[in-house]
């Protein structure tokens, strides 16, 4: 079996991250190194992927920097998003020539790591549905649970709302940037952007889900272990 290493870095600045990322990326393009798990928290940060209007972030500048929000335009996939504490972000450094050169199927095995995670938290998690055409909105790439809310109101006009955002980018088949699932997060930053680009649906979280605490530990411990099972593979912790 495959063998990949997980690495917990905790609380970690983005640019640090990406760095460490394009690292090991580069290892990897050259056939050194290993396939590689990042697991880790941000302080607040917003990123805007490479299809990302500069627009959907509501909140100027000055402001963000009063509050302590960083913003980084990257080049995964996708458009604005929020990483904070609270919210549990993985990087798969996979290289994909020793799986399934196949980008459709890497997005969804993604979902399925996270769906599998929300399952044992007794969550019926999902992808969003297919549009008339037999697609989906690449927006809508991520992962749904049951609009959290207690307003008979909102949950009928928003049956569902997004609990997990995927961003990713390959190059030369080598995979980066990934996944992030918010267990509990400052939910108001999201207030401050457009989240993924989409107006009208809104965010949650685990925390928020179950209407209880929940340990960032236990999720990490959950994801690293539905994350083998669904790519096949053992991990060896660093």
């Amino acid at each position: 079996m495959r063998s990949i290493t997980l690495v917990n870095l905790g609380l970690t600045p983005y640019a640090d991250a990406l760095a460490l990322q394009h690292t090991l990326v580069e290892q990897r393009k050259r056939g050194a190194g290993r396939d590689t798990l990042l697991l880790l928290e941000h302080p607040p940060v917003f990123t805007l992927g490479r299809n990302a209007r500069p627009e959907h972030i509501l909140a100027s500048r000055e402001f963000l920097d009063e509050i302590g929000i960083e913003v980084h335009r990257v080049e995964r996939g996708g458009d604005v998003t929020y990483h904070g504490p609270g919210q549990l972000v993985g990087y798969p450094i996979l290289d994909l020539h020793k799986y399934r050169m196949d980008v459709g199927w890497y997005v969804r095995s993604l979902e399925d790591v996270l769906i599998q995670t929300l399952g044992g938290f007794g969550l019926d998690a999902h992808r969003a549905g297919l549009n008339e055409n037999g697609n989906r909105d690449p927006k809508l790439v991520g992962v749904w649970v049951e609009n959290p809310t207690d307003d008979p109101t909102e949950k009928r006009i928003h049956a569902e709302a997004k609990i997990a955002q995927i961003g990713a980018r390959i190059e030369s088949w080598i995979t980066y940037h990934g996944f992030a699932l918010n267990v509990d997060p400052q939910m108001e930053h999201f207030n401050f952007i457009v989240p993924c680009g989409i107006p009208d649906k809104p965010v949650t979280s685990l925390a928020r889900a179950l209407k209880q605490p929940i340990s960032m530990d236990d999720v990490r411990a959950r994801v690293a272990t539905a994350f083998a099972k669904v790519f096949a593979v053992t991990l060896r912790h660093d």
